[in-house]
């Protein structure tokens, strides 16, 4: 059990530092340019966190343990782009679907990002997994 909290924790700052650095260095102004009428001022931490905390479970569900389970990195690589394809197109087609002006660059950019972020996060992972193994 030790083992697989010290993964999660690890794959969580993995996730956090990447998302941090997107969302407040490189992408921060292109979401406020296409999103800034709906913006809040303020990040809600609570729903933030809670997002990141079954993310990274699903994460390390679908992908990162089955992935060391099977000692098959690259067949990890790929469930990590489509999860994070799948979860982020989740998000973002159904804004697109729903709420009236959701750009469409803004879900390319994020479906990419998605599967980015999570092979990211998901290659972290993984070798944490086998450091720690």
């Amino acid at each position: 059990m030790i083992y697989y909290i010290k993964l999660y924790l690890a794959s969580f700052a993995a996730f956090f530092a990447l998302d941090m650095l997107w969302l407040g260095l490189i992408a921060g102004n292109f979401y406020k340019q296409h999103l800034g009428f709906l913006m809040a001022p303020g990040v809600n931490w609570y729903a933030a966190l809670i997002f990141y905390f079954l993310y990274i479970l699903g994460v390390l569900v679908f992908v990162v343990v089955p992935g060391l389970t099977d000692n098959t990195f690259a067949l990890m690589l790929v469930r990590a782009a489509l999860f994070g394809l799948i979860t982020y197109a989740t998000y973002d087609l159904t804004n697109l679907a729903t709420i009236r002006d959701w750009p469409l660059a803004v879900t390319m950019v994020d479906l990419l990002w998605g599967m980015v972020l999570t092979t990211l996060v998901s290659m972290a992972g993984f070798f944490a997994g086998r450091w720690m193994a």
